[in-house]
């Protein structure tokens, strides 16, 4: 994913949003949900780019919102009980002294699953946010949007494809748009991070 392509997707992107007859950021109207994936060693820049592209939308009236998946995760973390907590990272640390370090990150792996993956993990948060953001602020579906941000936290523990099953449909016709740290593989196939094996779960569009 080259910087000339994510250029390309958030330019496109912003087209589609601005269209005369409302936001088109697929074909389906109901299904207002699109990737746009960059580079990761790029995150700096492409904050640069959203930032300015979102100051642009709000000078049109349009009301724009960032739900950075990081604070979800910190959120779901300090939920578990203090003790188990404490027992997972004295374990991790035990395994890395003793140089095991395969196995201390997939220990870690194995222990923030039940917490972030599901229907009623990171997803229902997420979901959860979106419709917030809508009830609070009375939102105008054809003049708002949402950033879906900070995927990058959640690797290596949990598969993206994921979360957007989970949002499929349940954003309330807000067009939400997850900046996705990856390559692109082929039309319908991302490789998280540009490290995992190219997954071909996604539905909504693959910007550019």
């Amino acid at each position: 994913m080259s910087q000339d392509a994510f250029d390309e997707g958030l330019a496109a992107l912003k087209s589609d949003l601005l269209r005369p007859e409302g936001p088109s950021i697929t074909n389906m109207s109901e299904y207002r949900f699109a990737v746009l994936p960059y580079k990761p060693t790029k995150e700096f820049y492409v904050r640069k780019q959203v930032r300015e592209v979102s100051d642009d939308l709000k000078s049109k009236g349009w009301q724009v919102f960032e739900l950075p998946v990081n604070k979800l995760l910190l959120k779901r973390l300090r939920s578990a009980p203090q003790e188990e907590l404490n027992s997972w990272i004295s374990r991790e640390k035990r395994l890395v002294a003793k140089g095991r370090k395969e196995r201390a990150l997939r220990t870690a792996i194995d222990n923030l699953e039940y917490l972030i993956e599901g229907q009623n993990g990171i997803a229902k948060d997420a979901i959860e946010e979106i419709h917030r953001l809508a009830d609070v602020n009375q939102v105008d579906t054809e003049k708002t949007l949402v950033w879906i941000t900070r995927m990058g936290s959640l690797y290596p523990f949990f598969r993206t494809s994921t979360l957007l099953k989970h949002l499929d449909g349940n954003t309330r016709r807000i067009p939400v748009v997850v900046l996705y740290p990856g390559r692109r593989v082929d039309k319908t196939a991302l490789s998280f991070m540009d490290e995992t094996d190219a997954d071909r779960d996604y539905r909504p569009r693959i910007y550019p």
